[in-house]
């Protein structure tokens, strides 16, 4: 029997690289995000590297009910997946007095809450059948604090908790649960936020190196393959991962002295 992903944040970035790794692989492929052409490209594009079938549903991941009902109808065509992603999300960084409050809103109702609300309706037919598995997608900045990203870093925290508490209740039930934390990876996402990205933040990933959406793609599929909870795409997530805890002190300190060269003749 051929296998079925359903992946939210499809149409671009990690989500497609994900979606066209198992097409290639001939996996069915549901797919979900908010623009339809995007959607409609997609679906053409992974049909022509060997998705046995592409369905796809344009929906708002903020909205609980809209999610509930394009989940059903994917798998009332494709039947219950065994992979699911949540890689829906977004991020735009500012320093915090000059972020709006509907920064903060939204950065948790998509990151966080368009997350719960795919996991919400796809999980319990993945417990009903005693199988599956969900990926959910934080950030290296849900494993610390970077400056510039105090609307972003706290949703993507709040996915990495959901995460813990997931894989402990669905532990005995078959369904494996899995986090990652991507590196700045070269995405459309990307380079929205390098828009508004502060020269602290800047200075701050300046030497980590950026990760092309294909490459996080494989490292993701190698954790699944694994059984893998915790998915550092690149030495730097890993190592963060393994012992930020650790080294905690030492990150903020060398945090302390990037930002406060880069802010060098900023106006406080």
């Amino acid at each position: 029997m051929t296998r079925h992903a359903l992946i939210s944040g499809a149409s671009s970035g990690i989500g497609l690289a994900v979606a066209r790794q198992l097409a290639q692989q001939g996996w069915r492929l549901s797919l979900m995000a908010r623009g339809t052409e995007r959607l409609v490209a997609a679906a053409e594009t992974l049909r022509a590297a060997g998705a046995l079938s592409v369905s796809w549903q344009a929906v708002d991941v903020r909205n609980g009910v809209a999610t509930a009902l394009a989940v059903k109808a994917l798998m009332d065509a494709e039947g219950v997946p065994d992979l699911v992603m949540t890689s829906a999300g977004l991020a735009r960084p500012g320093y915090f007095e000059e972020l709006a409050s509907t920064d903060f809103e939204e950065a948790m109702a998509v990151n966080y809450f368009g997350t719960l609300h795919v996991l919400r309706a796809v999980l319990p037919a993945q417990r009903a059948r005693g199988s599956g598995h969900v990926v959910l997608v934080s950030s290296g900045a849900g494993l610390t604090g970077v400056f510039g990203y105090a609307a972003y870093a706290p949703s993507k925290f709040a996915v990495r908790g959901l995460g813990e508490v997931l894989r402990n209740e669905l532990s005995r039930e078959g369904v494996r649960v899995s986090v990652v934390f991507p590196p700045d990876t070269d995405t459309p996402q990307l380079k929205a936020e390098n828009r508004t990205k502060p020269a602290e933040t800047f200075a701050i990933a300046g030497k980590a190196r950026v990760m092309t959406a294909d490459a996080v793609a494989k490292a993701i599929l190698d954790g699944v393959k694994r059984g893998s909870f915790s998915i550092t795409p690149g030495l730097e997530m890993g190592l963060l991962a393994r012992w930020g805890s650790l080294i905690a002190p030492l990150l903020h300190r060398y945090f302390d002295h990037v930002v406060a060269k880069a802010a060098h003749g900023r106006p406080l």
